[in-house]
């Protein structure tokens, strides 16, 4: 096995953790960090040969950086519980880690599918991340939403793409809408960045344009309409709710 640790966050992920989990048998450590799920999810964790610990929600960055904390080798490979390696990537990480100078940190393309479906245009795709990197010199950015690794040192680019298996449904990609952006509200206010009406307005718009258009998110078909109007959306309640939401 890789000397790397895999790390998890989770919160009733039942219907997710069991193929995420077969998908890094090749990690030779895995730590799942549970939200003290009622659905099982940290039975099937363990029952998967996991390190499962229990842990009251402190965000989703910190809830990473915990998970991060509790791991006992130098690589760590941070995913979701959505998300799944595949044997390509699996083998282009165990390269990586064998070569004789490594850099601090990789960014890894996500081939992201929305209910279902490949989404490869609209900005969804490669959609690099940062999620393999060096335990001493990386951490997540603390943030309400979109929390990110930083890492100290240098980073390159892996070509083989994580899969990630977002929003079964149109229901639940709108109830994460509705919570992200309130998050992403708070955190523009925390920021001190003021209320405009201009950004309300003229924001969801070019959101519009930048994924349909000039990302070819008219290619997605239905798909990609329905993506970039409802990212349109969101940009808009995000912007009506700093000002309106209290911090």
């Amino acid at each position: 096995m890789v000397e790397l640790t895999a790390t998890v966050i989770t919160r009733n992920e039942a219907h997710n953790i069991g193929r995420c989990l077969d998908s890094l048998m090749w990690v030779s450590e895995v730590i799942v960090l549970d939200q003290f799920s009622e659905d099982g999810t940290a039975q099937i964790a363990a029952s998967r040969g996991a390190k499962v610990f229990q842990e009251k929600w402190h965000g989703f960055a910190a809830q990473k950086n915990l998970a991060v904390d509790r791991a006992t080798h130098s690589w760590v490979l941070s995913i979701d519980a959505d998300e799944r390696v595949t044997q390509p990537l699996r083998a282009e990480i165990e390269d990586v880690l064998e070569s004789d100078e490594p850099r601090d940190g990789y960014y890894i393309p996500r081939r992201n599918y929305f209910c279902g479906r490949w989404i490869r245009h609209g900005g969804w795709y490669p959609d690099y991340s940062l999620r393999l990197f060096r335990r001493e010199k990386g951490r997540f950015e603390d943030r309400a939403v979109h929390e990110k690794v930083v890492v100290d040192g240098g980073t390159g680019y892996l070509r083989e793409p994580l899969e990630h298996f977002t929003y079964v449904s149109v229901s639940d990609y709108l109830q994460r809408m509705e919570r992200y952006s309130g998050l992403a509200a708070r955190e523009l206010a925390l920021a001190g960045r003021g209320f405009r009406w201009r950004h309300m307005v003229l924001r969801p718009f070019f959101t519009f344009l930048k994924m349909y258009g000039l990302k070819l998110g008219f290619l997605d078909g239905r798909a990609g309409f329905f993506l970039a109007v409802s990212y349109a959306y969101y940009t808009f309640l995000k912007y009506y709710r700093l000002g309106s939401d209290p911090v």
